[in-house]
């Protein structure tokens, strides 16, 4: 099991071999919590390009609708 020493800053260095197995890249985010023995768990968020629309695009209420929902989907990840 990698070891790791935390900063002055309280930061750590992720170990290279855990960065390569779960493809965590410079700008990923990760959720950090506790487990019932106060250990702690982090999980890498799923990273999902953003749709982009061309500004004058005449769009229907379905696929506002569409977007909607997908960004709400998003958040709840």
């Amino acid at each position: 099991m990698p070891r790791v020493k935390v900063t002055r800053n309280f930061q750590v260095t992720i170990p290279a071999e855990i960065r390569e197995v779960i493809g965590l890249r410079e700008g990923d985010y990760l959720d950090v919590t506790l487990d019932e023995n106060n250990r702690i768990i982090m999980v890498k968020i799923p990273y999902r390009k953003r749709k982009t629309l061309r500004a004058g695009r005449k769009l229907t209420p379905e696929e506002i609708e569409k977007i909607i929902v997908e960004g709400l989907e998003e958040t709840l990840i």
